[in-house]
Formats: C-alpha cells, structure tokens, sequence
C-alpha cells in the first residue's frame, strides 16, 4: 500500500493533485478569515510569527500562523510514515542563515514569497506578474552558478534529536499559540488587534489544512523554486505542473468565492512600485536557488528531519524582524483624500535588497567546486 502510494505521490497526477488542492485551500482560507490575497503567504506568516514573539513590534504584524506549524509537523508525519524522516546537518549551516535573512528581506520588498505572488495573481493583484518574472530572473542566476559549479556541500547523517529540533520548535510555538502566556507586563506573546496579523482563519481549521498540505508536499516534493530551476536547468516540466494546477485552482476559486479582483494599483497589502517588486523578488529567488528550495521547500524538509533547512527558516524569521526593526520592509499603496499613494521601500530597504543581491552573488561566486 506504501509502495503504491509512493508511486502516486511521484506521478504527474501526484504532483497536479497537491498544487491544486494548495490552490483550492489558499483562498479557501481567506475566505475563512486569512488577510485578501494572502491564503497562504509563507514568508508573511514568519513575519508575523517573529513579531508575535516580540523579535519585531510592527503591531500589525504579529501572530503565530498554525499553518507554518502544520507545514513542518504534517511533513514530519509523512516522513515517519514513509520511512524518509532522516537526520542530517553540516551544508554550510551558516551561509545558509544569511540567506534565509536575505530572502526574507527580498520577499518583503515585495510583500510575498512565491507562494503569494501566485496567490495574488490568481486573485487578480497584475503587480505580481512583473514580481514573478523578477523571481524567474532571480532564479535563473541561481541556475548559472549552479552550472559554473556552485554547492554548499554535502549535508551528513548526524544524531536523531537534531532532526527533531525543528519539529519540536513547532509544538512549543503551538503551544504558546493556545495558552498566550504572559511572560512580562506589555511583553509577547503578542497578537495584532488591526492589520494583517488580526486576519485569521480559525486555529484548529489552519492547523488542519497546514498538516494536510505538510503532508502533500512532503510526498510530492512541491517546491515553487524548483519548478523554475528544473525547467531552466533540465527541461523538466513535472514540478512546474503542480505550480500550474496551483495558479489555475486559485483563479477559479476565487471566482467562485467572489474574491477576483482585478487591478494593478491598491490591491490588498501589496504596492505598484514596478522596479522594486521586480529587484526585491530577483533578490528572493536568487537567495532561494543558492539555498536549493522556496521557503515552503524549507519548512517541508526541516520537518522531515534537515537540519540545514531549519537553519535556513531561523534565517528567515530573523530576516522578518531586522525588515521591521530596521524599516526596510516595503509599505503598501494607499488611497488617501482620493488619491494613490505608491508604496514601496524607504531608502534603507532599497540599500538591503541591492546589498542582500551582491552577498548573494558573491556566495556564488566564492562556494564553487569549479572555476569554469
């Protein structure tokens, strides 16, 4: 039965069922209480973890999403099941926290991760066209390095508690999500009254669809990221599909549920600021192919027992609270007295996303095995 199942999971037909349920569940979600056109936004959800835990105070930005949760753990489940949960650690543990920081600091430039782009696309947000052909871009430097040689190194088989730090993380962020203990007078855990962080789905109907997802993906490897490079690198069309039955589940759904809107300027928790919607997300797939998987890869393979992706989801979240801290974080359009407002970065935020692409080439360039 395992093995028929495996065989499933790895078929065209597997990877088409995940995207597509992943689409279907996006606006799903909104529709149930999640911030418009953001069902399902993996680096806003960090974010909002990391200001829940008080790593950042843009109040309007914190709470612990089940769904990230539900991601690491329902990956972890299907590990176990399927005998593939394996320990291991030792790819350059360190290089890849400063991607995850760099990626999510991309991904804020242009308030999403692929996940989103694809999601406010389907919604009708045409700013995300230009943001994903910046991810396309992105990636596909990502792709030449690794032509010219690039690598990190080899990951290594190493203790079984360090396979389960990861997973263990996310019961403890689970717990805190019920109970909201009070640990200090004006202190975490914090929970947004207004804003995105306030728009929610119930906890135990996120949970629920995040494990399912979890368990998907970690079945059909989903990955966002790695539909791109496989087509660039090898031809191969068969993650791409699952991203396409993604993209067009989500449309329809959203018709369905009344949530199409289409438009270029103003739409929810976006902006229309051409060039750094397109460089933050060159920024972000460049960061994301050095790393070898999208940010929902990452949690997938934490869960099943990557020490290195875990790694590089703590470099993520810490990315989320220096955007914040340090307002580098991209603001949205705003219609005020009538008129449009563009957002987009403050000067320090166009200065980190063009810095976080130089790291990024430079990490390339320097991690080769070969000069050719």
């Amino acid at each position: 039965m395992l093995n028929r199942l495996t065989r499933f999971f790895a078929s065209r037909w597997g990877i088409i069922l995940a995207g597509g349920l992943i689409g279907v569940l996006g606006p799903l979600l909104q529709k149930l209480g999640n911030p418009p056109n953001m069902g399902i936004c993996v680096a806003c959800f960090e974010r909002d973890i990391a200001g829940a835990l008080g790593l950042h105070r843009a109040s309007v930005v914190q709470y612990i999403r089940p769904e990230i949760i539900g991601f690491v753990l329902g990956s972890t489940i299907a590990a176990l099941i399927f005998r593939e949960f394996k320990a291991r650690s030792g790819s350059a543990p360190i290089v890849r926290f400063i991607l995850g920081a760099f990626a999510m600091i991309g991904a804020l430039a242009f308030l999403g991760c692929p996940w989103r782009a694809n999601f406010r696309l389907a919604g009708g947000d045409l700013t995300a066209i230009p943001a994903l052909f910046g991810l396309i871009l992105g990636i596909g430097m990502g792709v030449w390095f690794l032509r010219k040689g690039y690598n990190l190194g080899r990951s290594h088989k190493t203790y079984t508690a360090v396979g389960w730090i990861m997973p263990v993380l996310m019961i403890g962020l689970l717990l805190l999500g019920i109970f909201q203990p009070v640990f200090s007078e004006g202190g975490p855990i914090f929970s947004s009254e207004k804003g995105p962080g306030s728009l929610h789905a119930p906890l135990l109907i996120s949970l629920g669809i995040g494990l399912l997802i979890g368990f998907l993906a970690q079945r059909t490897r989903f990955c966002t990221m790695g539909a791109v490079r496989d087509v660039i690198l090898m031809r191969d069309f068969h993650l791409l599909s699952g991203l396409l039955a993604l993209l067009v589940m989500a449309f329809l759904t959203n018709l369905v549920l009344g949530q199409f809107n289409p438009g270029y300027t103003a739409q929810p928790i976006a902006h229309s600021n051409l060039l750094w919607n397109i460089l933050g997300m060159v920024l972000a797939g460049l960061a994301y192919a050095l790393a070898g998987g999208c940010p929902g890869r990452q949690l997938f393979l934490s869960g099943e027992g990557d020490g290195d992706s875990g790694v590089f989801v703590l470099g993520m979240i810490t990315g989320a609270a220096f955007a914040h801290n340090f307002n580098l974080a991209a603001k949205t359009d705003a219609v005020v007295d009538g008129v449009l407002k563009v957002g987009g970065l403050s000067t320090a935020g166009m200065v980190a996303v063009i810095l976080g692409i130089l790291v990024c080439i430079v990490i390339g360039f320097t991690m080769r095995e070969k000069t050719a």
